[in-house]
């Protein structure tokens, strides 16, 4: 697979070593279906300037606003993945501020960016935190640039709980009441991340599962279509555009992350990437020793229980 530095249409892979509104201009108008990504949060992570805080943030997007809205299509699709910003004086959802920022900066043209959904994305490993509940969700801001075109809900069912449930009244009693092809995924996925023992890992401190872009790829493009990733990272949304048959271009200022993305890309490309299927998450066997409760455990919590 060649990857190009240089964007044409007919580029399969598109790469940027550098700043993303270099790769930005360079995007011919209206060129870009889909757009997934996940910012640098400003909050000190090894790849930040540990200056930088919730009003860089800011900046950082109404910098890359303008040239953004143009090189998406009206009617594609804009999904910004955040958490928070984590300072000692408070904890700030970084969605209202995306929310504030694409709204005000397009509401007065011609297609005005359009929220469809917040999707939260929950894992169930992390860091524990003793002085407030420990974060387990981050969430993906799915925007239109105008009218929605697309959603193609068959490609991303999931199975259902109970798939061989019946109809009880009604013209359809005793018939099958779900989809055979699954139901909806709604707006809450359990998806997990990415830590040290994940098929997935690399290099990168905060990589995202290629499952979540992959997810938002079959819903909202046809195959062809062109995916960009402006803060590519580790190139999880690349790896999941070329799975799914599409274009792909990223842009990652730190070499080394452009290095594995690049790599990556590589491997998927040639059928070899490393992908955790997008399955649900198993629930433990209760019989296995790691999931019984230690008799430590279960003296601590009678004695705590006791005192209170």
């Amino acid at each position: 697979m060649r990857v190009f530095k240089k964007y044409k249409d007919t580029n399969k892979v598109t790469l940027h070593n550098g700043d993303c509104i270099k790769l930005l201009r360079k995007l011919p108008d209206a060129s870009v279906d889909l757009v997934i990504t996940s910012p640098p949060y400003c909050i000190g992570k090894a790849y930040e300037d540990p200056h930088n805080d919730i009003e860089t943030f800011k900046k950082q997007h109404t910098d890359i606003f303008d040239e953004l809205y143009r090189v998406v299509k009206p009617g594609g699709s804009i999904c910004w993945q955040v958490g928070y910003h984590i300072s000692d004086r408070c904890v700030i959802p970084l969605d209202c501020v995306i929310y504030d920022i694409f709204t005000s900066l397009s509401e007065k043209r011609e297609y005005p960016f359009v929220l469809r959904n917040r999707i939260i994305w929950t894992f169930g490993h992390g860091l524990n935190s003793t002085k407030r509940f420990s974060g387990r969700h981050e969430t993906i801001m799915w925007f239109t640039k105008g009218e929605q075109t697309m959603f193609n809900l068959d490609d991303v069912r999931i199975p259902q709980k109970y798939p061989g449930k019946r109809s009880y009244k009604g013209p359809n009693k005793g018939k099958l009441s779900g989809n055979p092809l699954g139901k909806n995924p709604s707006d809450v996925w359990e998806i997990p991340n990415v830590k040290a023992q994940h098929i997935e890992k690399t290099e990168h401190p905060c990589q995202f599962p290629v499952a979540i872009p992959q997810r938002l790829i079959k819903a909202l493009t046809e195959p062809g279509a062109l995916v960009l990733d402006p803060f590519m990272g580790s190139g999880s949304t690349g790896v999941a555009a070329l799975i799914e048959g599409r274009r792909f271009a990223g842009a990652e200022l730190v070499k080394s992350y452009y290095d594995i993305s690049a790599g990556r890309l590589k491997d998927a490309s040639e059928g070899k990437a490393k992908v955790r299927e997008d399955k649900p998450v198993i629930e433990p066997n209760q019989n296995a020793a790691v999931a019984k409760l230690p008799e430590e455990f279960r003296l601590a919590r009678e004695a705590h229980n006791e005192e209170t």
